[in-house]
């Protein structure tokens, strides 16, 4: 479930009781109105959070390509091509255990620190079903 449908899941049983109310038609209107003013509101602060939120990622990744050390410019593609090569490896079932989730944690941790973060959660989350999936069909 993504931020947005949490948000509105938050305030669709307010409305419904708006709906159930006994006041007048205008009144009803007036207090979905007022709801819904609300849950922009609070949207507005979300994307405004997530926007700070992947300024600071920006900027990090900024400050780690412009680095003086190589190293400093180089651990992070590093690490998640390791991730990659693992990930490959658990997939065709090359690795003598499947990865613990919390290998899979920190490649979310390292995708996330991207400035396509949160699309990166996404991937990572789609990949985290296909994987439990397999899982189950391998065990059924």
């Amino acid at each position: 479930m993504n931020v947005l449908s949490l948000i509105s899941s938050i305030f669709e049983p307010a409305v419904k009781l708006v709906d159930e109310l006994h006041t007048s038609d205008e009144e009803k209107l007036n207090m979905r109105r007022r709801i819904q003013q609300i849950e922009n509101e609070f949207l507005g602060k979300v994307l405004e959070y997530e926007t700070k939120l992947m300024d600071n990622q920006a900027a990090i990744i900024k400050a780690e390509a412009t680095g003086q050390s190589w190293l400093q410019r180089s651990w992070r593609p590093i690490t998640m091509l390791t991730f990659l090569v693992l990930v490959v490896f658990d997939s065709f079932g090359i690795l003598a255990t499947p990865l613990a989730d919390e290998a899979w944690l920190l490649l979310q941790i390292g995708l996330g620190g991207y400035v396509a973060g949160r699309s990166a959660e996404k991937i990572t989350s789609q990949v985290m079903g296909a994987r439990s999936r397999r899982d189950s069909e391998a065990k059924g």
